[in-house]
């Protein structure tokens, strides 16, 4: 049977950590939300939490013993050999104590350390919010709504292939993509209402059986990506040296487990620069997933990832393009925006961009428009439809898109797919009895009613932050007018 630990409690404030923004806000694709608990297995054990004002709450599931070894991290090297000519684990002596379930010793368990690290709770959200308002004051207005989000030390692997899959893609579909890659090639570690947890597949078990993985990939609906993920965990697995992808940590922000210290040799001492260079050498790997590796896989905090979010608030915002709203970003312009921010943001920089990133997806518009009294209460609640679609069933595959093979690198289709749901969502609620072809027919009315008004608006924005405020009122009052047309014309239908 699984071992389960009582609930415990770290003392953290909202400020500090806000989960609901947090683990929904693109960095991470394997949390999960079932009443009101979100769940992940982290370094070999399920991890429940839940968070009120003061405290966040963890809860952790051992999976039964029998189902041992567990997968190690895959980035994490192998230990040197003992005088007997065997080799554990990095975690070995962590898994025999954590796993046995003939011991109750609660006093053994990592976990609170572990989301310590996991969080990077040796810095101060609050301090760092400041520091960046300071020097900022786009940050400044738009921050208060998004306190509490912070960069996540995720496995460099994970990041690498999590990334990988996010090539022209969305976040619920991401989410999708990886679900499906831990229940086909990872380990099982616990169920939790009858949905499977499983650990994420070592880079060894996609690199296995080469081309039968990345045909079944396609079959799973990864379409080119399949490629890229079964020949990265080969250069990976098979071709750089054991704990290569390790190596490009920053020494500062060591791995778990790990003490952090500076190589004695300076000249072979790790930097951002020389791990995004040695990072784009793998297959499907562009300057963008490469700096989302290196801030949310390996410790480098000044990396600042330029999807197409991040360019339209450089344009928007910060005036880069001449401020005309071009879709085109060139190697040079991307490095200008990213030395631009770490200009203004500093070390911390890849943080402060996940705030301004978060406050620019549609699935937080509400909580953007909202004022900074409500912002922490909305972070909470305002999960709806948006996280029901982030994680969907992992036995539904996802189709391939049309035209995929030519997909550029970066997060693609946010704003449509959350647009989308939103208005299904409330289509369903005033029309269940109608028909299925009727019901599509009318969402699609109701879309095109919904964006133009707002595509308009956008364009004929003036500067200023007054204009700003009115702008998100009335798109607001316009959405929430179209909302109720359509719901009156369908329930007279």
């Amino acid at each position: 049977m699984q071992k389960i630990s009582e609930w415990r409690k770290l003392p953290l404030s909202l400020s500090e950590l806000c989960i609901d923004t947090t683990l929904r806000c693109g960095q991470s694709f394997r949390w999960r939300k079932i009443s009101d608990e979100w769940h992940c297995v982290l370094r070999g054990r399920l991890v429940s939490l839940k968070q009120d004002a003061t405290h966040l709450h963890y809860r952790v599931t051992w999976p039964p013993k029998a189902t041992l070894p567990i997968t190690p991290p895959a980035s994490v090297p192998p230990a040197p050999a003992d005088s007997n000519g065997t080799t554990p684990s990095k975690d070995a002596s962590s898994n025999d104590k954590n796993n046995a379930n003939d011991n109750d010793n609660d006093n053994d368990d990592d976990t609170a350390a572990l989301l310590h690290h996991y969080f990077a709770l040796s810095h101060s959200a609050r301090a760092l919010y400041d520091q960046w308002a300071a020097s900022d004051a786009n940050f400044a207005r738009r921050a208060p709504a998004f306190t509490g989000i912070r960069i996540l030390n995720q496995d460099a692997w994970e990041a690498l292939v999590a990334f990988i899959c996010s090539s022209n893609n969305n976040i619920a579909r991401i989410g999708q993509m990886v679900q499906k890659l831990c229940l086909h090639w990872g380990p099982h570690v616990a169920t939790v209402a009858g949905e499977p947890f499983h650990d994420f597949p070592a880079p060894e078990a996609l690199a296995r059986e080469g081309d039968k993985t990345e045909a079944r990939l396609r079959e799973l609906g990864f379409g080119y990506r399949a490629k890229y993920i079964v020949s990265t965990a080969r250069q990976v697995a098979l071709e750089r040296p054991a704990g290569w992808l390790l190596g490009l940590r920053n020494p500062e922000c060591p791995d778990f487990g790990q003490a952090a210290g500076v190589k004695d040799d300076a000249a072979n001492r790790p930097t951002y620069r020389a791990a995004h260079d040695a990072l784009l050498e793998l297959a499907g790997v562009g300057p963008k997933v490469a700096d989302c590796v290196c801030l949310m896989g390996l410790g480098w905090g000044e990396a600042v990832p330029i999807d197409t979010h991040v360019w339209q608030i450089a344009q928007r915002d910060y005036k880069f393009g001449g401020g005309k709203g071009t879709k085109t970003l060139s190697k040079a312009m991307y490095d200008a925006v990213g030395d631009h921010f770490r200009k203004i943001w500093g070390p911390q920089a890849g943080w402060a961009q996940s705030v301004l990133f978060t406050a620019n997806l549609k699935s937080f518009s509400e909580q953007a428009s909202s004022s900074p009294v409500k912002a922490k209460a909305q972070a909470k609640v305002a999960v709806a439809a948006v996280d029901a679609a982030a994680v969907p069933s992992a036995v539904q595959p996802s189709p391939p898109e049309s035209g995929e093979e030519a997909a550029p690198d970066g997060i693609e289709g946010e704003v449509k797919v959350v647009e989308e749901t939103a208005v299904a969502v409330a289509v369903e609620q005033t029309t269940s009895g109608s028909s299925s072809s009727r019901t599509t027919r009318r969402r699609g009315e109701q879309n095109k009613a919904a964006v133009a008004p707002r595509q308009t608006r956008k364009r004929a924005a003036t500067k200023g932050q007054a204009d700003e405020a009115r702008n998100v009122q009335e798109q607001a009052a316009e959405t929430g007018r179209v909302t109720r047309r359509a719901s009156k014309r369908l329930r007279g239908a």
